[in-house]
C-alpha cells in the first residue's frame, strides 16, 4: 500500500520511490548508495510525512557518503536560499545565460513605445534580444500566476513598439512553478516561461546541471551567515570562491577549514571530481 506524503503546496501524493532514486542518481550518487538511502527512507515513511522531511533525511544520509554529491542533491534548496531581495537570483540567472552564450545586463531601464520599463535581465545573442522577468519566491509552494504573465506580456508588447523589426521576446523565470492557466496563456501568447521543472527537458534544473553552475548556497561547509555574506559581495557561484583568493579570508575562514571548503568547491564545480 502506497504512503501519502505532503507536498510544499499543501497537497498530497503517493510516495514514488522512482522520484527519490532519480534525484539521487541525478546528483551523482552510485547505485549502491542509492539503494542504501532508498531502503533507509522507505523504512521511515509514515502517512502525512512531508517531502521536506524526506529530503532532509536523504540529504543527511547522502552527506555521510559523498559531500559533493549531497551539495548537488540540495540544488533546489540552494536556489531557494537566494532570497529575500531576489537580487542574487537575477545575478545568478545572468551568469547562467552567459554560460549559454548570451551577453547580459541586469537591472535595466528599457524604453517602450508608451513608457519606460524596469527589466531584471536583458540578454542578447546575435541580433536577438530577450527581456527577462525574474520571479523569486521564498515559499517553495508558491506558484507564479496568470496575473504575472499577463503584465509581463503587456510590457514586452510595449517594448517591441520601440524596436520595430528587431527580434525580441520575453521570458519569465521562477525558482518555483507556474500555475496551469499561466502556462496555458503564455503558450498561446508566445511568452517564454522557465521554471524549476518547466519546460520539459529544458527546465531550470536541467540548464543548471548542463552549465555546471552551482550557487554558493549549495555548499554544505559554509554557514547560512557566511553564504549571505558572499551573496552580499555579489559572489553567487561556488566557482567565484576559487577565483577570488580573498573570498574565504574575508569571512574569517583560514587554514584547515578553508581547505575543507575549497575541497567541496572543487567537488561541486569541477565535472568528474567528487569528495
Amino acid at each position: 500500500m502506497s504512503v501519502l506524503v505532503s507536498k510544499a503546496d499543501g497537497t498530497t501524493e503517493a510516495f514514488e520511490p522512482s522520484k527519490l532514486r532519480l534525484s539521487l542518481t541525478r546528483a551523482g550518487a552510485g547505485e549502491d548508495v542509492v539503494d542504501k538511502i532508498h531502503k533507509e527512507i522507505e523504512g521511515g515513511l509514515y502517512a502525512g510525512i512531508s517531502t521536506s522531511q524526506i529530503y532532509h533525511r536523504a540529504f543527511a544520509l547522502l552527506h555521510e557518503y559523498r559531500r559533493g554529491v549531497a551539495a548537488r542533491y540540495s540544488l533546489k534548496r540552494a536556489v531557494d536560499e537566494f532570497g529575500p531581495s531576489g537580487f542574487p537570483f537575477e545575478a545568478y540567472l545572468a551568469r547562467l545565460f552567459e554560460a549559454e552564450g548570451y551577453t547580459t545586463n541586469t537591472d535595466q531601464i528599457v524604453r517602450g513605445g508608451c513608457v519606460e520599463h524596469e527589466v531584471d535581465v536583458v540578454m542578447t545573442r546575435n541580433r536577438e534580444r530577450v527581456f527577462v522577468e525574474a520571479k523569486f519566491h521564498n515559499n517553495p509552494g508558491f506558484k507564479t500566476d496568470l496575473k504575472t504573465v499577463l503584465y509581463v506580456q503587456a510590457r514586452i508588447e510595449d517594448i517591441r513598439k520601440a524596436l520595430p523589426g528587431a527580434p525580441a521576446r520575453g521570458l519569465v523565470v521562477t525558482n518555483t512553478k507556474f500555475t496551469t492557466i499561466a502556462t496555458q496563456y503564455a503558450l498561446c501568447a508566445g511568452l517564454d516561461l522557465l521554471a524549476w521543472d518547466y519546460p520539459e527537458k529544458s527546465d531550470l534544473h536541467e540548464r543548471i546541471d548542463m552549465a555546471k553552475l552551482y550557487p554558493v548556497t549549495a555548499l554544505t561547509t559554509l554557514s547560512k551567515t557566511e553564504k549571505t555574506a558572499l551573496l552580499n559581495k555579489k559572489m553567487v557561484l561556488c566557482s567565484d570562491i576559487s577565483r577570488n583568493s580573498h573570498a574565504l579570508p574575508s569571512l574569517g575562514i583560514h587554514g584547515k577549514r578553508a581547505d575543507v571548503v575549497l575541497e567541496e568547491v572543487g567537488a561541486l564545480c569541477i565535472p568528474g571530481k567528487d569528495i
